[in-house]
């Protein structure tokens, strides 16, 4: 199991190919992050990674998070998050992950917070047909019915259908493929729809009913440095050792 991602979700949009068919196409902003810890945790491992996407909650940051800021040497405006992995899936502190972390054609579940739309009756919250027109039925057509028992046991079971407050959940949207990823402008362009609204944060992880693409990076991808850049690395490393 792979570590998930990052993304902001920036608006749909459509692809148009050759042979003159479309698709629509949701457009999500998945700049770099970095890995800032490992942990366990009932007998699962986690990676805390920072996903340096600015955002609005800054003030709102507690005692203990902005140590962790410090600790990592990483700006306040970032979004630190946890994702479980597999032992074969664990990335080494420090490591940069970019979107290249997924490749084109590859099937993927996006988790986010759906829109809320306050409170809503029975036939728009769970689909309800709702009562007749007529037969004696008189304002109340879109009801949701009979919701108690009988005397035994007397009270209404909890989770019943009910009005209520619709959105506003945590809700996956598993298989959609990757049809773009644009490394240089930091976008991922994926089939279909994506839960919540413009601006909202989702995670992108590796689908959980289909393989992963063989083209996949394991456990993710590395940047190539230059032979310049491996240079003075080196030059920085034998100083240190010295």
């Amino acid at each position: 199991m792979r570590t998930a991602l990052l993304a902001q979700k920036l608006g749909m949009s459509r692809i148009f190919y050759e042979d003159g068919t479309v698709a629509s196409v949701t457009l999500l902003k998945c700049p770099k992050s970095k890995v800032v810890d490992s942990f366990e945790k009932n007998g699962k491992s986690f990676l805390k990674i920072a996903s340096f996407i600015d955002h609005k909650n800054v003030g709102k940051l507690k005692q203990p998070q902005l140590k962790n800021f410090a600790d990592a040497k990483i700006k306040k405006s970032a979004k630190i998050y946890d994702s479980v992995v597999s032992e074969e899936g664990k990335i080494n502190k420090n490591t940069d992950i970019s979107v290249n972390h997924f490749v084109e054609g590859q099937f993927i579940d996006v988790q986010g917070t759906s829109v809320g739309k306050g409170f809503a009756g029975g036939m728009k919250r769970h689909g309800f047909a709702g009562l007749e027109a007529t037969h004696g039925v008189s304002i109340s057509h879109r009801s949701h019915g009979s919701t108690g028992q009988c005397q035994d046991p007397g009270r209404v079971f909890k989770g019943k259908k009910m009005a209520g407050h619709l959105g506003d959940v945590t809700v996956t949207t598993q298989n959609l493929r990757v049809l773009v990823i644009d490394a240089e402008n930091e976008i991922i362009g994926i089939s279909g729809c994506v839960p919540g609204k413009k601006g909202g944060f989702v995670k992108l992880k590796d689908s959980v009913k289909k393989s992963v693409s063989s083209n996949a990076p394991y456990p993710t991808y590395v940047e190539k440095k230059s032979e310049s850049e491996e240079t003075v690395s080196d030059e920085n490393q034998n100083k240190n050792e010295n």
